[in-house]
């Protein structure tokens, strides 16, 4: 029998491990510029754990679809129409450990790609997590998360920010 390293021998025994269900990739909000638009004209609502500013509509100045060229000409796979955008953000002030930082932003997504469906086409959502989502529950987060939308939804609808 071939020397084979410990390494691998070892790596070989560990069972895979499924990805968890993330944000589609299409969902996604990524640059600073689509967080910025998002939050100064979306309409903002919020709770002690979390808020949410909301961006109905389809594009609303925000031209960062990855199908359109310099010329504005829209290529072939936006044919669909505009994709809702995510972004979820939570500041280092609001909870200072990172790894809850991140449980924070991983609990607000999974409860947001449930509800992608919810959206209509092009609308752009900013969840900003705040100190009361550290000790949160999954389940209370989707309470707050799901007030919080309803009321952004109308506020914006309605041409409000507030």
């Amino acid at each position: 029998m071939p020397a084979v390293p410990f390494w691998l021998r070892a790596g070989a025994r560990v069972a895979p491990v499924s990805r968890p269900e993330v944000l589609p990739a299409a969902h996604r909000m990524l640059r600073s510029e689509d967080f910025s638009a998002a939050v100064r004209s979306g309409a903002r609502s919020g709770s002690r754990r979390l808020v949410v500013h909301y961006c109905a509509g389809p594009n609303h100045g925000l031209d960062s679809s990855p199908d359109q060229d310099e010329a504005g000409a829209v290529g072939v796979g936006s044919m669909a129409g505009p994709s809702v955008r995510i972004g979820v953000v939570v500041s280092k002030k609001q909870v200072p450990r990172a790894t809850h930082r991140n449980r924070i932003k991983r609990r607000v997504r999974a409860l947001l790609r449930a509800r992608l469906s919810e959206f209509e086409p092009g609308a752009r959502v900013v969840v900003r997590g705040l100190a009361g989502a550290d000790g949160a529950t999954s389940a209370e987060l989707a309470v707050d998360l799901d007030r919080l939308l309803k009321r952004s939804r109308s506020l914006a609808h309605a041409g409000r920010r507030r």
